[in-house]
């Protein structure tokens, strides 16, 4: 008999780090967040302690460097919320195409064993071990080169003069972000992977179900779960910007390509890979438009002969139901025509939207000041 415990067991969290974390009681269940703050604000805390013994808190706290405050305050922290707000709805939808009947027997066997390989996969050592030596050769490599955004280099003047606030900076700090975000890049291949094999599975798919895209609507729940990810990507592309500006080596009008640039990327990551059931949905569609409209002949056909030819015993027409049935099949085709080729609408493409927007926008009070945008204000809103 088959069992679907990889279904209802299925997880992106694991690995060395999560088991450490479980170990030391940062992580509870699915939440991860002690664990980024640990590793985040913890990591921040040692940069300050030592940068302050070294008489170099004030540097280290001036603008041109504020991506290596961003990183570890804010980036680092959102990466775990993004990956605890994501699994549970991951298992919850993985979980609910075997129960809905959207995946049958065949199909909710072939996504346990996917589920399971993938499962494994994410438990092992592999994934970890392979972020940390690209986070190790990247900070070879970086230290060479110079790049975008002050704190991201060894030329920084603010963190040249503070060995050991630098060396804690570039050779833990970075590697450590570097790795994070490494890491999530390989939960992101998995995930693609599992939605790239359920695309090819004999899914039994609604065409007039309510969500509009045939029984898979809780799919776009699950990625409005992806916009502590988008947001913690736009803060650091928005605080190395702020660094440029700052130190001279770039001007605002640099950040309107790159804000483009931020949200195409957001919308490959996070928007595209749900578009693999858009062959599938279409075919659902034409089949379902096939179906009703037959369906549909035969119901206007014997409606007719009944209420308009008057063939056949007659009825009361007041209160009959005949009138309702007819509405509501005209509505269901309706549903059938109106169907999406993705699980994707306006309310994730703005919840993403706004995230990748929302810390580039700050940016803007380099040209506009916000005392100045006060005055203003207040100004606009006396009249004078």
């Amino acid at each position: 008999m088959t069992t679907f415990s990889e279904i209802e067991g299925f997880s992106l969290l694991g690995g060395p780090l999560h088991r450490l974390g479980v170990r030391l009681g940062l992580v509870r269940g699915a939440n991860t967040v002690a664990l980024g703050l640990a590793l985040g604000w913890v990591s921040w805390v040692v940069l300050m302690l030592l940068a302050s013994a070294e008489g170099g808190a004030t540097r280290i706290l001036s603008l041109p460097v504020i991506a290596a405050h961003a990183r570890l305050l804010l980036a680092v922290p959102l990466l775990f919320v993004a990956e605890t707000a994501l699994d549970a709805k991951f298992r919850e939808f993985v979980a609910l195409l075997s129960h809905s009947g959207v995946a049958r027997q065949r199909a909710s066997q072939e996504l346990a064993r996917a589920a399971g390989r993938l499962q494994r996969w994410q438990d092992s050592w592999l994934p970890d071990a392979a972020s940390l030596l690209v986070a190790a050769a990247l900070s070879l490599l970086w230290a060479r080169m110079r790049l975008s955004g002050q704190g991201a280099h060894v030329s920084s003047q603010e963190l040249a003069t503070l060995p050991l606030a630098a060396a804690w900076y570039w050779f833990v700090c970075l590697p450590l972000f570097r790795f994070l975000i490494i890491r999530w890049a390989w939960r992101l291949v998995f995930w693609w992977v599992l939605l790239a094999r359920l695309a090819k599975m004999d899914l039994t798919l609604a065409p007039a179900h309510p969500d509009g895209v045939g029984g898979l609507g809780y799919l776009e729940t699950v990625h409005t779960r992806f916009a502590p990810l988008a947001l913690a990507i736009s803060i650091v592309i928005s605080s190395t910007f702020a660094e440029d500006i700052a130190s001279g080596q770039s001007s605002l009008t640099a950040i309107y390509p790159a804000l483009v640039a931020t949200l195409l990327i957001d919308v490959l990551l996070f928007i595209a890979p749900v578009c693999v059931f858009a062959f599938k949905l279409r075919a659902c569609q034409e089949k379902g438009l096939r179906d009703y409209t037959e369906l549909s002949s035969r119901y206007v056909d014997a409606f007719e002969r009944k209420w308009i030819r008057k063939e056949g015993p007659q009825e009361p027409l007041l209160g009959t139901a005949d009138l309702q049935s007819l509405a509501d099949l005209a509505n269901s085709v309706t549903v059938v025509r109106k169907m999406r080729l993705a699980p994707v609408s306006a309310r994730l493409i703005a919840i993403i939207g706004v995230a990748a927007v929302a810390p580039m926008s700050l940016l803007l009070l380099f040209d506009y000041p916000l005392t100045k945008l006060i005055e203003r204000f207040l100004k606009k809103l006396a009249g004078i």
